[in-house]
């Protein structure tokens, strides 16, 4: 059966998703690990939809997930559960931008007998929910998460309009990647005629860059390596770097631009050391600059995932095996 056929049988209306919103009374939100500023712009704004109709609604995320990168701590995630209610098997769990259901690797998320809404934009999601609603064609979940409160009679307040904004703003690349279509410039219209303070934000996100983040920006940028066999571009931050610069992972948000932004370059990798344990010892975060490869088919080989010109995953491939890997990859496709 074709993954279109597949994705027509499973994938459930704005109409029937809100029905189930309506329908439930409690509510448990999350996101995907390691998540990025359409990940929790979404959590946050559906959390507020869903108090706002009267529901019981909490958001979770797991402790190793703070904190955030820099870029994100302003928003207001102080109420963000990292255990699990009391009543968790009673809630209905939804995922906000999340193509699989093990990128949020925690076990009471995935019992069998969970009744899982599941709504994204990725292409390549599993539609692994009870009920999955994935527009490919929307730029970024929010966007999904507008149509659905729109839908729910919510009232798009400053504060739910805010987070929506970050969410659209960042998975938009500031309205520069491929995805920024007609919609993407309304939605943002109509979030500014909400209340969003756009000056606000964007300095909030861009400009309130700490030293740390410097030094490790200066670090990767030193270490890039262009193969031009196969059009690649890659550096590496190790752990001696985060302690040398006294930077974390959180601080690495945005380092790949840099990496992507470089003449002939067809993917941009980078590579970095994992600190806090886990499941591997490094995340590998992937860019393609024209789309003529899918890097989220790299990432799909390695039980990552995410868009054609933007994934990643966890490894525990020495550095020198993930470059070999790497280069065969984008080799194959061009």
């Amino acid at each position: 059966m074709s993954e279109a056929a597949v994705a027509a049988q499973t994938n459930g209306s704005l109409a029937e998703v809100a029905q189930a919103l309506r329908a439930g009374d409690r509510f448990l939100l999350t996101t995907h690990e390691g998540p990025d500023g359409d990940a929790l712009g979404s959590l946050l704004a559906m959390n507020h939809i869903l108090e706002q109709l009267g529901k019981d609604s909490v958001m979770f995320l797991a402790a190793k997930e703070f904190p955030l990168p820099v870029e994100y701590r302003f928003l207001p995630l102080e109420e963000v559960f990292h255990e699990p209610p009391v009543d968790v098997v009673d809630r209905v769990l939804v995922f906000l931008d999340c193509g699989n259901i093990d990128r949020m690797p925690v076990d009471f998320l995935q019992r069998d007998d969970a009744l899982v809404v599941n709504i994204d934009h990725h292409h390549d999601n599993t539609r692994f929910g009870s009920l999955n609603l994935v527009d490919t064609d929307a730029s970024c979940t929010a966007e999904i998460v507008f149509e659905l409160a729109k839908l729910l009679g919510a009232e798009i307040t400053p504060e739910i309009a805010g987070a929506l904004y970050v969410a659209l703003v960042t998975d938009t690349g500031r309205f520069m990647y491929e995805n920024t279509g007609a919609a993407a410039h309304r939605l943002a219209a109509e979030l500014i005629e909400a209340g969003v303070d756009v000056h606000d934000i964007y300095r909030r996100l861009y400009e309130r860059v700490p030293i740390e983040k410097l030094h490790l920006v200066s670090r990767a940028i030193e270490r890039i390596v262009q193969l031009d066999e196969c059009k690649l571009a890659v550096t590496y931050i190790s752990a001696g770097d985060y302690e040398d610069t006294g930077a974390d992972d959180s601080l690495t948000e945005g380092i790949i631009d840099h990496v992507r932004a470089l003449e002939g370059t067809e993917v941009a990798a980078l590579i970095r050391d994992k600190t806090d344990g886990g499941r591997a010892a490094r995340k590998v975060s992937l860019r393609s600059t024209d789309g003529r490869v899918d890097v989220s088919a790299i990432a799909r080989k390695r039980g990552g995932g995410g868009h054609p010109r933007a994934a990643g995953f966890s490894t525990d491939l020495s550095y020198p095996e993930l470059v070999e890997f790497l280069c065969a990859e984008v080799k194959a496709q061009l």
